[in-house]
């Protein structure tokens, strides 16, 4: 019975390190008046009929921390690249010069931090529910094999081993925001 416990609890601490995992994908998303290429992951280009992600179409770099170079591999997809960066909505206008495709980062305004750490602390928000309804499942599972005949000791000790994985997994996510918080609100 206690392997059927043992998987129940991995399985929860895998789920909730991917919750994890998506949290860190998404804050590193979200910028922080530096120039970073993962602000453009989610930017996918129509490469020949094919969705592609702009990273697979041209070669992103940071010349500086308040701008972004991109070179496309072939130069007809020029285009085809500004109307993604433009219809991705990140806020960044591209600026081409025939060769190359250059998105100026403007500074933050107080008021634009104040937006992007409230859209921080709800990716936090939504990674703590992610990781609360994976416990409420596990331990859903643990009390339907107290019916099957685990002992009550012995679920009440599993429940208390998922809540601790819980409580690490909910105290990294708000390490994660106050992190993100803070180099957003650096200047």
């Amino acid at each position: 019975m206690s392997e059927v416990i043992d998987m129940i609890i991995d399985e929860a601490a895998q789920s909730m390190k991917k919750a994890i995992s998506h949290l860190e994908t998404e804050l590193s998303r979200i910028r922080a008046g530096k120039a970073n290429p993962q602000i453009l992951d989610g930017v996918f280009v129509d490469y020949y009929g094919a969705s592609t992600q702009l990273a697979q179409v041209a070669n992103i770099t940071t010349p500086d921390a308040r701008t972004l170079s991109i070179q496309p591999w072939e130069k007809n997809m020029l285009g085809p690249i500004e109307k993604a960066i433009i219809a991705s909505n990140i806020g960044l206008n591209p600026q081409s010069d025939g060769n190359i495709i250059r998105l100026f980062l403007p500074p933050l305004t107080e008021e634009r931090r104040k937006e992007l750490v409230k859209k921080v602390n709800g990716e936090g928000e939504q990674a703590k529910v992610s990781v609360r309804s994976i416990r409420r499942d596990s331990i859903e599972e643990i009390k339907k094999e107290q019916k099957n005949g685990l002992s009550e000791d012995a679920a009440k000790d599993a429940e208390g081993r998922i809540q601790g994985i819980t409580d690490k997994y909910i105290a990294l996510v708000d390490q994660h925001c106050k992190d993100k918080d803070k180099e957003i609100m650096t200047i």
